[in-house]
């Protein structure tokens, strides 16, 4: 708190708890948050927006299509049985009992394989179905905010959220944390999941009602679940969800740490963004665009520092 107390910018990728008006009124020159990451769920937006500060983001390929390529690691990682294998193997045994994975695309002599829906046709999600184009299986996807060009464009089809989770072998995220999101796969929409479904989620945890997705697995309403994303994080040691054994597989938040990737590629972005805001320009990748008008009221005509 006291960090943010009369300073011109902040950066950041996540901020513990949350910037609300409260925060964001700590200084009165305040008129840029510059995060590093695609998300500003940690940032009260509303309140930004209506104080005429401009939230930035960036998206980067580095962030979002690590995330991609996460989100297809965890799906086979469950489909194939990788940590199950692994284990009996480890622990002396081989093939008794037989441990079977998924096979995952259609083939000629008319298996049909498996269906995939992905919820978010983003960045993220587009590039999933990209990923999966060559192993062959059918591909859904729900996005109320995308054109319907983008949907051909990489090759998924376009359904509605609800027949997308009854049609489903594996549900994987690909959304914003927005109020609309905010958990959007409730127990009401677990219910319509197969019971031999996978959830995957690499968004944002508060998309998944917790509670509702572990007494799902704990009933066998769900096969399996892998989450990189937590609403909690990091869990409570006596949380529910570490007791689940193989039926979830966890990750920490970190889909997007690669080597070769990560938020490094964000800095100089975010850098560029909070110089533009102090010559009194507005910066590009501005999330809040709303709070533009009100930022050039206010800051407009004020720039610390000269022209480039």
């Amino acid at each position: 708190m006291p960090l943010a107390r009369d300073v011109d910018a902040l950066l950041g990728a996540t901020f513990r708890g949350q910037m609300d008006r409260e925060f964001l009124t700590l200084s009165p020159r305040l008129r840029l948050v510059a995060k590093y990451t695609i998300g500003v769920d940690d940032v009260d937006v509303d309140a930004a927006s209506s104080l005429g500060i401009i939230v930035t983001h960036c998206p980067t390929e580095a962030n979002w299509g690590g995330v991609a390529e996460g989100a297809v690691a965890l799906i086979l990682a469950v489909l194939k049985r990788i940590r199950e294998r692994d284990v009996q193997v480890k622990s002396g045994g081989w093939r008794e009992p037989p441990i079977y994975g998924t096979y995952v695309g259609k083939r000629a002599d008319g298996h049909a394989g498996i269906t995939i829906g992905i919820v978010g046709l983003g960045r993220a999600g587009a590039r999933v179905a990209d990923l999966l184009k060559p192993w062959g299986a059918r591909v859904l996807a729900a996005d109320p905010y995308v054109e319907a060009a983008k949907f051909a464009q990489h090759g998924v089809e376009r359904v509605d959220l609800e027949t997308l989770l009854r049609a489903a072998d594996v549900v994987t995220l690909h959304c914003n944390l927005t109020a609309e999101t905010r958990g959007l796969i409730d127990g009401r929409r677990l219910a319509l999941l197969k019971p031999t479904a996978v959830l995957v989620n690499t968004a944002r945890g508060a998309v998944v009602d917790l509670d509702a997705l572990c007494a799902a697995l704990d009933s066998g309403a769900l096969a399996a679940a892998a989450l990189d994303v937590l609403p909690e994080e990091p869990p409570r040691r006596d949380a529910r969800l570490l007791a689940l054994g193989d039926r979830v597989l966890l990750s920490p938040h970190m889909i997007a740490a690669n080597q070769g990737g990560t938020l490094g590629a964000a800095i100089p972005w975010a850098a560029d963004a909070v110089l533009a805001a102090l010559r009194g320009e507005v910066p590009p990748r501005v999330y809040n665009t709303d709070a533009v008008a009100k930022w050039r009221a206010r800051f407009g005509d004020q720039p610390l520092l000269p022209p480039p």
